[in-house]
């Protein structure tokens, strides 16, 4: 029996992520994840891949504010959902979507952890940003993730990942949305179409990595691994893959220790 064993969401792209025992399944990923997102000053995203040491800032969830928190410059309330303000484009990666502005005193304390002016903003459910025609199913959006709703792995890849490095590593260097148990290593590369509890989820690819993965999130100290050891067996032409990314065909509600049925 395959089951789910962890959930994450990721409030702030970008910023330390959050174990949960249930998630509320949408079509541009789970409820609060990834709706906001740090841009510099020509409205482009910035991420851990250039300013490592955003993954010093913790977060915690409250009834309805989102707790950002960092050893040497406090703590600050985000709203969980930001329903007016200012409006602006912005990018993330190749697309470019609306987005609301965070109050002034939210950018100003993000500014002073990441180095330079930044801002935070914030991606209504009724904006569009479209997942790559060539792998959706239905038009289907997505937040300011990468490029897809949801990241599937399972313990079973880590562990054999694992088992080839000096050191191992753990889950959250992938940054995943669902990790499972019961598939044979790098078996969830071949998902189509599944079922999580009662949600319907169609996989679309396997993920292609990035230097993010290389970035130790307990210190923000960046190094080679796991991408070292990942492109020792691990390729598709010039990129290495770990995890599936995956579309939401349907909504609904999934929890830790829901069964996972592949048709």
């Amino acid at each position: 029996m395959i089951n789910v064993t962890d959930l994450y969401i990721y409030p702030i792209k970008s910023l330390q992520g959050l174990e949960v025992e249930k998630c509320e399944v949408l079509e541009r990923g789970f409820k609060y994840d990834r709706r906001w997102m740090i841009i510099d000053v020509e409205n482009k995203h910035v991420t851990q891949r250039t300013h490592p040491h955003l993954s010093q800032i913790s977060i915690s969830l409250t009834e309805n504010s989102i707790l950002a928190s960092h050893s040497d410059h406090g703590s600050i309330k985000i709203p969980m959902v930001l329903s007016a303000g200012k409006e602006e484009q912005v990018t993330v990666w190749n697309d470019e979507v609306n987005a609301l502005i965070a109050e002034e005193d939210i950018n100003q304390w993000i500014s002073s952890i990441v180095g330079m002016p930044c801002r935070l903003v914030f991606m209504p459910e009724n904006h569009e940003r479209r997942v790559n025609p060539e792998r959706a199913k239905n038009q289907e959006n997505v937040s300011f993730a990468d490029g897809y709703p949801y990241l599937i792995i399972s313990e079973a890849s880590l562990e054999d990942l694992n088992s080839r490095m000096e050191s191992p590593l753990p889950m959250n260097r992938f940054r995943p949305n669902i990790v499972v148990n019961g598939v044979e290593p790098y078996g969830e590369d071949l998902w189509k179409d599944m079922k999580i509890g009662d949600v319907s989820f169609y996989g679309t690819h396997p993920c292609k990595r990035c230097v993010f993965t290389t970035i130790d999130q307990d210190t923000g100290h960046k190094g080679v691994e796991p991408l070292k050891t990942l492109a020792t067996y691990r390729r598709e032409g010039s990129e290495v893959i770990f995890g599936l990314n995956a579309l939401a065909s349907s909504q609904g509600l999934i929890k830790v220790g829901d069964e996972i049925v592949i048709d």
